[in-house]
């Protein structure tokens, strides 16, 4: 029978290719790039253990389903096309080929943090039990879940607590051991309640793979995630994806279905959000680290998506 692996590698060590999403000063054209955690040939699937300075992988794709868990660190994360916050205990599913980063918060990459990033990563692919592993009648209700999961997926509630709990098993068990915790996490997630999990990317950028549009999705979403805190105008993120503004508005109306100015409030308000929970930062310093130079406007847009004005979020917050 073939085994896995539990790779634990220091952060200077590995290949490094720093995603600098959080110097949004310079804007960069890249695309989507294969990227693969090393597994030997006699391993049937991956337990990796990232711990560093922060997480050094490029917004990247790959064929195995992987589940990433946040054990220490906070940031951003970005899975197909949705922009999302992470901290400790985050937990992500997702299927084969969906583009994915997740980008640490500033003082991470600037050190100003006294404790290092640290995940844990599990990656199979689809056989790796065999062919006809997934389709014995035991596994029905996980290929369900499987299904789900081309758009990843953020696992909530007692569910991700308890998965979380026994991926931190894995990196100490022995081979079948950690092949058995495997399995119950399979069986968790194939009994998982739709309240326990949150689609992330929209159905239009899976179902869209072609590989110039892909290109474009990416080159967009990098730029916005790069500079959100600024005023980035229509002609320059039309710039960006190389388009007429006019072009450019109707492509991104098609596909994300929402105005540009109305996704990019979204990505500053979950910024927002965010920093609201630290007790520290007063509101107006919130506004202006979001993107927003004009207080009403911001207090505004927050009140728009969230029904609360950014006070009363964060007195909701402290209860």
């Amino acid at each position: 029978m073939r085994h896995f692996f539990y790779f634990n590698c220091p952060y200077n060590t590995i290949l490094h290719f720093p995603f600098d999403f959080h110097l949004y000063y310079k804007p960069i054209k890249m695309k989507s790039v294969e990227r693969r955690l090393p597994q030997e040939i006699d391993k049937s699937f991956i337990v990796f253990n990232e711990v560093g300075q922060f997480f050094p992988y490029p917004w990247h794709y790959h064929p195995e389903y992987e589940l990433v868990m946040i054990r220490r660190s906070t940031g951003r994360r970005m899975v197909g096309d949705h922009i999302g916050n992470f901290e400790e205990g985050d937990l992500v599913f997702m299927g084969p080929l969906l583009p994915h980063v997740w980008v640490n918060d500033p003082d991470f990459e600037n050190g100003k943090v006294d404790y290092l990033a640290d995940g844990i990563v599990v990656q199979f692919v689809e056989d790796f039990l065999g062919e006809k592993f997934l389709n014995i009648p035991e596994m029905e209700g996980f290929n369900q879940f499987l299904k789900l999961s081309n758009r990843g997926l953020a696992i909530k509630g007692k569910v991700r607590d308890e998965i979380n709990s026994i991926m931190v098993k894995m990196l100490s068990g022995n081979g079948l051991q950690r092949l058995s915790y495997l399995l119950i996490i399979f069986d968790i997630l194939a009994h998982i309640c739709s309240a326990d999990y949150e689609v992330l990317a929209s159905p239009h950028s899976i179902e869209n793979s072609n590989l110039k549009v892909s290109n474009r999705f990416n080159k967009i979403n990098e730029y916005i995630l790069r500079n959100f805190h600024e005023d980035i105008s229509l002609h320059e993120i039309a710039g960006v994806a190389n388009m007429a503004v006019t072009t450019f508005c109707n492509f991104f109306k098609e596909h994300y279905k929402v105005t540009f100015v109305d996704y990019l409030n979204t990505v500053k308000i979950g910024h927002a959000c965010k920093l609201l929970s630290e007790k520290d930062v007063n509101i107006v310093e919130v506004a202006y680290k979001s993107g927003y130079n004009n207080l009403a406007n911001f207090n505004r847009q927050f009140k728009k998506l969230k029904s609360l004005t950014p006070t009363e979020y964060r007195k909701k917050l402290l209860i």
